[in-house]
This record gives structure tokens, C-alpha cells and sequence, in this order.
């Protein structure tokens, strides 16, 4: 059975704290409630185990315990909605008969491994409270599919008034934010620098400081990434911690469809 969620009593804190995925639920579920259409929450049980469905935009994230079934109403659910992106309990996505329009990519998550001796220097180039305008500038030169302006002000300026979320510029050519911080762990994502910064270093000093600024606040970070950036991750001396799968959809044009195919799939 799959139920919207309109009251936060509905849901299993605990179960959603054990993942990375589950913890990108409560963030959405504290910047924004259950009020509005544009971001949806479910609960799902088949009488042996239960989850939670979330969908914003064109990703659905699912989070579920390890009894719950990839069964024919998921199935419907995603035929009906066609996100995406679909991210989340890899039991599930491993066994959910999808749509053709949807291939598997790999995605490897990192744990963000600070330095002994943080080089200081980068903290005075970092700005910590950067205009959002500046910030999405940076975002679109290296994510060219990125949603308007409007649409990613009006989420990104809620979700850091809401204390969940968080964003740096590194000389003004670099950016990269706190996705969510819940519970002191923290998923770092949207990381770019311009084009004409590029080559320098920049987005490797900066990693790395925000690497020993979150561990310094007592808190472990995160970050995910496609097969196209395991390799830069894995020179900055960051942590693999576990791959997983995605799923998202090949009929339409965004920069990621071709980024982590899987080698079998090419």
C-alpha cells in the first residue's frame, strides 16, 4: 500500500537516519513539511516491511527496511510519475522491473577525509555566505542542465533559512554546498568552478577544507559521485565508503545519461 504522508508522526525517524538517501528525506521533510504539492511524501508497506517514497521535481528518492518488496505498486507508482532520477534503497531499484526510458548508472559515495595539517591559506579565499547569485552562476557553467534561476533560488534560499543547507564560493570560482546537515552528517553536492578557473587546483584545496571545516564541527561529510569524477575524488584522498545504483531515464537530453553508464550497457 502506498499513502501520502500529512502528518509528521507518519513517519519512522530511525529508519530514515540509516542512510544517506533516508537522511535527504528529513531534510525536505524539515525545510518544507508536508504541505505542498510540489514535494510529496509517502509511506509504503506490503504487510512484511515498510519504506518511505519521496518525490521533488524529477527525482524520487526511496527508502525502505530490508523486508519491503519491490512489488507491482512501487512499479505503477513510477510508470505514473516517471521521475528522472530514481535513487535509494538499492534492493529495491536492483528489483523493480522499470520502464525501458530508464538505465542504471553507477555512483560511488565518498567520505570526505580531511588533512592533518589543513593548509590555511584557502580559509581566506573561502566565503562562507556568498550571494546566491554568484553561486548559481558558478552552478551553471558546470551543470548545464541546472533548473532557472527562480526555481533554484527559491528552493536553495528556503532550505538555508531552514538551517538544512548551506553554501560556499572558493575565489570566486568555485562553489560547492552542504546539501543537507542532519545529525552531524553532512552531504556536500553541487560542487563546480567556472570555466576559466579550471586547471588550477581550486575545487581540490577547496574539497579539502571543507573536508577539515565539517570535521573540526564534529561532523562526517559526504558526497556523491558519478564513475566520470570517482578518479578525482580518489586522488584528493577521499574515502570510499559504498557504490550503489541509480536509475534515470535516456529519453531525456541531461548531462548525467551519459556521464555513468554502465560499462555493460555501453
Amino acid at each position: 500500500m502506498i499513502k501520502l504522508i500529512e502528518h509528521e508522526r507518519d513517519f519512522d525517524r530511525q529508519l530514515l537516519l540509516k542512510t544517506l538517501s533516508g537522511r535527504k528525506i528529513l531534510a525536505y521533510l524539515k525545510a518544507y513539511g508536508t504541505g505542498y504539492d510540489f514535494c510529496r511524501f509517502y509511506k509504503v508497506t506490503d504487510g512484511n516491511g515498510k519504506g518511505f517514497m519521496f518525490i521533488l521535481n524529477s527525482t524520487l528518492i526511496i527508502c525502505a527496511d530490508e523486508n519491503l518488496k519491490a512489488g507491482e505498486e512501487i512499479e505503477l507508482f513510477v510508470n505514473m510519475n516517471l521521475p528522472f532520477r530514481i535513487e535509494g534503497t538499492q534492493h529495491i531499484l536492483e528489483n523493480i522491473r522499470m520502464p525501458d526510458v530508464y538505465q542504471k548508472l553507477n555512483r560511488t559515495i565518498f567520505e570526505l577525509v580531511p588533512d592533518e595539517m589543513p593548509e590555511k591559506s584557502v580559509a581566506e579565499h573561502v566565503d562562507m555566505n556568498p550571494n546566491l547569485k554568484d553561486v548559481y552562476n558558478i552552478l551553471s557553467e558546470g551543470f548545464p542542465n541546472i533548473s532557472e534561476f527562480s526555481l533554484w533560488y527559491t528552493d536553495t534560499s528556503h532550505r538555508c533559512r531552514f538551517g538544512i543547507s548551506r553554501t560556499f564560493t572558493y575565489r570566486n570560482s568555485t562553489t560547492a554546498s552542504a546539501v543537507y546537515d542532519i545529525e552531524d552528517v553532512v552531504l556536500v553536492g553541487q560542487v563546480a568552478t567556472t570555466t576559466t578557473a579550471r586547471g588550477q587546483g581550486y575545487a581540490r584545496d577547496f574539497l579539502k577544507w571543507l573536508a577539515g571545516f565539517f570535521s573540526s564541527l564534529g561532523k562526517k561529510s559526504y558526497l556523491m559521485a558519478l564513475d566520470i569524477r570517482v578518479s578525482f575524488y580518489r586522488e584528493i584522498g577521499f574515502k570510499e565508503v559504498e557504490k550503489e545504483i541509480v536509475l534515470e531515464r535516456i529519453d531525456v537530453k541531461k548531462e548525467s545519461v551519459t556521464k555513468g553508464k554502465l560499462d555493460n550497457e555501453q
